[in-house]
């Protein structure tokens, strides 16, 4: 089983590294339906997994100055207390049927806003432009902390939703940021709620710890050799391709 997770490891790590998106919203769904863990395992080490693998990017985008300080610290001022939030409310509904069913259903509800943000990822610059007018700059703070709470809450439940889904929404708000900046701020954003978020599921005992540390070898390498096949494969057939892996993950875990 440790090659198998290697190789799962490798296989997604290659996806993240081709399109930039993937990693939580195809592990979590692996984790569940290849190696039959509990959802709240699964989403508890893909967390990990995400914050561990998403660390040396956001220092990378840091020391290039990719990262926009301002807009990261108010995303994590909503995102890092609502994950905690979340991580209380599971505290207290834990081992109950209702927190099982709800951990499925936002995971379900996530891959599937993933899969239309990856689709229509060139529609939303146009539409951010167009929203402009009506978010001045101090109603627009107000906006970018409660989106920080909508991810936090999503990410907590679903371990989905901090690339993808927090790269949409920061094009949607800031529409003339540059695209690497775009990025680093994703990134930049994810790896602290990722951990918070992973913390607190550690504290419930939502971990693989062993089967963590498999993904992770495979993983590294897949990073690399995707970013290298880039330039090979078409960036539109990857992307169709994953949208309807999201599609049809989201809808066999709802069902």
């Amino acid at each position: 089983m440790d090659w198998i997770a290697i190789a799962s490891g490798f296989g997604v790590g290659a996806v993240v590294g081709l399109t930039g998106v993937g990693g939580g919203s195809l592990m979590t769904p692996l984790l569940i339906g290849a190696f039959k863990l509990n959802p709240a395992v699964a989403i508890g080490t893909d967390l990990w997994f995400a914050a561990i693998t998403k660390s040396g990017g956001a220092l990378a985008h840091q020391r290039h100055g990719h990262v926009e300080p301002r807009i990261t610290a108010l995303l994590l001022a909503g995102s890092v207390p609502a994950a905690a939030t979340t991580i209380a409310w599971m505290h207290w509904a834990h081992a109950s049927k209702h927190d099982l069913a709800a951990l499925t259903w936002s995971l379900g509800v996530a891959l599937l806003l993933t899969a239309v943000t990856v689709a229509y990822r060139k529609a939303w610059h146009s539409v951010g432009l167009r929203l402009e007018r009506w978010l001045p700059p101090a109603r627009k703070r107000w906006v970018t902390v409660l989106c920080g709470v909508a991810l936090g809450v999503l990410v907590s439940l679903s371990s989905v939703g901090a690339g993808a889904i927090g790269a949409t929404l920061i094009l949607l708000l800031y529409p003339r940021l540059p695209a690497q900046r775009l990025v680093g701020t994703d990134i930049a954003h994810a790896v602290p709620l990722t951990l918070v978020a992973g913390i607190g599921h550690a504290s419930l005992g939502h971990v693989d710890w062993s089967l963590l540390g498999a993904l992770l070898v495979g993983s590294l390498p897949g990073i690399w050799l995707g970013a290298q096949l880039t330039r090979a494969m078409p960036e539109r057939l990857v992307r169709a391709l994953l949208c309807v892996s999201l599609v049809g993950a989201g809808l066999k875990v709802m069902g």
